[in-house]
């Protein structure tokens, strides 16, 4: 039996965002099953309350307090429930509440590939499928299944499917259509033991020599190449407040790129079906912004896609910075850039 949902009242949740921004939430509880989960979707508080699930809470920029409930999802577990031996492959669920990167390294131990490139990210499962997280080359919906989530209107536990997700460059219908309807519970993916590994992207083939693997690495080799890469790049969310890329590559048609090319020569891009995706960080850095520091508040020196707290910032302040960032770049470039973190 379910224990008893616990609603706690003008919690901070400074220890529940990697911001380390100390806003307030006027309600407050944990669930750790799908049954929890329904009997607070129960209680009139809560039905009458915004809500706001929280996994790892590292997307997310705080900018006041949030006057509702606030959801911490604790849901756990990890386990193989499906084999097909004719095509090596191996179904493999995860509660939403269990950490990515803890996901990735399950994986690993089960000698299963196809998220190795994803090591080290940040945040939930739950939340993983939200924005289709990807990084080195990889996406979440290049292994995604299936996924359970239970709907805040009813209680009801649904399935959907790929397809029913609608995926798209940190995007899926969780974020559009049914933005705030349901309540991710469970992921399933698909992984591989016959290993088909993607090196290409970045600096994955060059930090893999430099450990010494010339030739035919494991996804465990992958996995520590593409960890390497991120703590070279990425601040420690536990040392310096940050939620990690505020802002997506833009993608533009490839008579824009050209027209940029022939001003910026070394303009970095990515052909993508529709046009080219240039690197935010370049643009950024372009409008020197990397490595600006404002207080308590600013750009950090290693990553200009990566907005920081150095310690007792305010979100509002942050948010302002990523306003003065975007338009900087439209000015100069004509790019529209759009924050991944999402502002509170």
């Amino acid at each position: 039996m379910a224990s008893a949902p616990v609603l706690e009242h003008h919690v901070s949740l400074l220890p529940f965002n990697t911001f380390g921004i100390d806003a307030q939430a006027r309600l407050f509880a944990r669930f750790r099953s799908v049954e929890e989960l329904r009997a607070l979707l129960a209680l009139p508080e809560v039905q009458q309350a915004d809500k706001l699930v929280l996994g790892g809470g590292s997307n997310l920029l705080f900018t006041q307090d949030f006057d509702g409930v606030v959801l911490k999802n604790e849901i756990t577990g990890l386990e193989i429930i499906a084999q097909d031996e004719a095509h090596d492959t191996a179904l493999v669920r995860a509660g939403a509440g269990e950490s990515w990167h803890g996901l990735v390294q399950y994986a690993l131990s089960q000698n299963l590939s196809g998220i190795e490139n994803l090591s080290l990210i940040p945040g939930t499962v739950g939340a993983a499928p939200l924005q289709n997280i990807g990084a080195y080359g990889a996406e979440l919906k290049d292994t995604f299944d299936h996924l359970e989530a239970v709907e805040i209107s009813t209680g009801q536990l649904r399935t959907f499917t790929h397809e029913q997700c609608g995926f798209g460059y940190r995007e899926s219908v969780f974020k559009g259509p049914l933005r705030n309807q349901y309540i991710v519970t469970g992921v399933v993916l698909q992984l591989q033991r016959k290993h088909q590994l993607n090196v290409s992207y970045g600096a994955i083939s060059t930090t893999l020599a430099d450990m010494g693997i010339e030739t035919d690495p494991t996804p465990h080799d992958v996995s520590e190449a593409v960890i390497q890469i991120r703590r070279s790049k990425l601040p420690d969310p536990a040392q310096i407040g940050n939620a990690g890329s505020f802002f997506k590559n833009p993608e533009i048609s490839q008579a824009k790129y050209d027209e940029l090319k022939s001003q910026y020569a070394d303009l970095p891009g990515y052909p993508v079906p529709g046009g080219v995706k240039v690197p935010a960080a370049w643009l950024i850095e372009q409008c020197g912004w990397k490595g600006r520091r404002f207080g308590a508040h600013g750009v950090h020196d290693r990553q200009a896609l990566v907005l920081v707290n150095h310690g007792g910032a305010q979100g509002s302040a942050i948010r302002d910075l990523a306003q003065e960032i975007i338009a900087s770049v439209r000015e100069k470039f004509g790019i529209e850039l759009h924050p991944e973190v999402n502002i509170l």
